[in-house]
């Protein structure tokens, strides 16, 4: 899951979101947003099934594999609060969410290739674990390295939209600080998170 490959267009119209942010993928989910098939027609869908297409949502948004997502669960349920919320803050307070939603890349896979090649710094240490969980005052940097800024250079350039509300992007020096911890106000995916709790509970 965690590489997908695959026809991304066909996965947003199946799952009825925009979970792939590339142009091609959205523009073609912008111009059908029927399920695909020879008999797209709406019907009618057990809750488990409605269930498992809401954690198919997390997982391709993400880019979390099932055991992946599985241990999240896990810590999420022994977290104070709400076990959903929880799942979702912990989802973006990933470093590679937070790459993507600090504009420095257009997809949520760009940015975690680009943390797993080694583009980031994470308070002054090159890091390379897309996973990593950030903190309210962390700082992330993109490796001074002339043709890799000139990459993410370029990315925001291209950018439409601006940094998280809980984010503070520098454009010049290509830095990004975490100047607070997400809410689930700030979660971007829109998801009933109450019916993969139950799912992943059983």
């Amino acid at each position: 899951m965690s590489r997908y490959t695959g026809p991304k267009a066909r996965v947003n119209r199946r799952l009825g979101a925009l979970v792939f942010e590339s142009a091609g993928a959205a523009k073609a989910y912008g111009r059908r947003d029927n399920p695909p098939g020879m008999h797209p027609a709406p019907r009618k869908i057990s809750k488990h099934a409605e269930a498992m297409r809401e954690k198919q949502k997390i997982k391709y948004y993400y880019g979390l594999s099932e055991k992946q997502l599985r241990k999240l669960f896990d810590k999420a349920r022994r977290k104070e609060g709400a076990t959903g919320d929880n799942l979702l803050l912990m989802c973006e307070r990933r470093i590679d969410s937070v790459v993507r939603l600090a504009g420095l890349t257009k997809t949520r896979p760009q940015a975690r290739q680009g943390v797993a090649h080694g583009h980031f710094l994470l308070n002054g240490h090159r890091h390379n674990i897309p996973s990593a969980q950030v903190r309210a005052g962390d700082v992330i940097h993109v490796l001074r390295r002339a043709n890799i800024v000139e990459l993410y250079r370029s990315c925001i350039e291209e950018s439409e939209g601006e940094a998280a509300d809980w984010l503070a992007m520098d454009a010049e020096s290509l830095k990004v600080i975490v100047h607070r911890e997400p809410t689930i106000e700030d979660v971007t995916l829109p998801v009933d998170v109450g019916m993969v709790v139950e799912l992943l509970s059983r």
